[in-house]
């Protein structure tokens, strides 16, 4: 039989232990510290921009790149819209490729530039030459003179509607005749009229009835793009913008 102070002190150990135990039950966890929580507002916001940037990444590439081209360096407008696709596309390529090893594991990268990408890329650029919704033109007579305007300026009006859905087109063509319809002495300078390439080079958008910071950076936009902007009343206040001759 053990002794007395043998069973005292297995008495005490066993007593410890059991109360360990507990505090290890009951016991929470050790608070995070807030600047340590993932999910903050602050990441939020910077993956949501980076999210941002790489959606918008493709159509600055096509719109600014091919201007670039154009006006820097003299590219035949078709050789620079194509050039502009091009990379557009293995950009887009590069993205579709990617999510499809996320989700499945696989990376085939000739199937998704296939079958995802090209379709992507060359479907926006077929509607953007070719078609200018009802509601995006001032009338009748804008939407139908649309693919008598430069190639790379219906590519611009095209990714800006994209996330300017209401913006509209109050004059893209013209001619001697439609200075003294509006009042206006004719200005034979004018890149709304055919130039020798066979296109007209500017566009009128209207600003009537938009908000101030909407105006802006529409017309920030253009010039960040590579195009011309003047924001004046002729008929009625509208920003005009221009792609420049080379």
């Amino acid at each position: 039989m053990p002794s007395p102070s043998a069973a005292d002190t297995a008495r005490r150990l066993a007593d410890l232990k059991a109360e360990v135990a507990r505090d290890s039950a009951v016991r929470p966890p050790p608070p995070i510290a807030a600047a340590s929580l993932p999910w903050r507002w602050e990441y939020l916001a910077r993956r949501a921009l980076a999210v941002l940037a790489l959606l918008v990444l493709p159509f600055v590439l096509l719109v600014r790149g091919s201007v670039f081209l154009y006006t820097r360096h003299g590219f035949p407008t078709w050789i620079a819209l194509l050039s502009a696709a091009g990379v557009m596309l293995l950009v887009v390529t590069a993205y579709a490729a990617w999510l499809a090893h996320r989700f499945t594991g696989r990376l085939r990268v000739t199937i998704v530039a296939q079958w995802v990408a090209a379709p992507l890329v060359l479907g926006f650029c077929a509607h953007a030459l070719l078609f200018l919704a009802r509601a995006n033109a001032k009338g009748d007579q804008v939407q139908a003179e649309y693919r008598a305007t430069h190639p790379l300026l219906r590519v611009a009006l095209a990714t800006l509607m994209l996330a300017n859905n209401d913006l509209v087109v109050t004059d893209l063509r013209r001619v001697p005749a439609d200075y003294a319809r509006m009042g206006l002495p004719v200005f034979d300078g004018t890149l709304h009229a055919r130039q020798p390439d066979g296109w007209a080079h500017a566009v009128d958008l209207r600003t009537i009835g938009r908000g101030a910071i909407v105006n802006l950076l529409v017309e920030w936009y253009f010039r960040a793009m590579g195009f011309r902007t003047l924001r004046h009343v002729g008929t009625a206040d509208h920003l005009h913008v221009e792609l420049p001759l080379h």
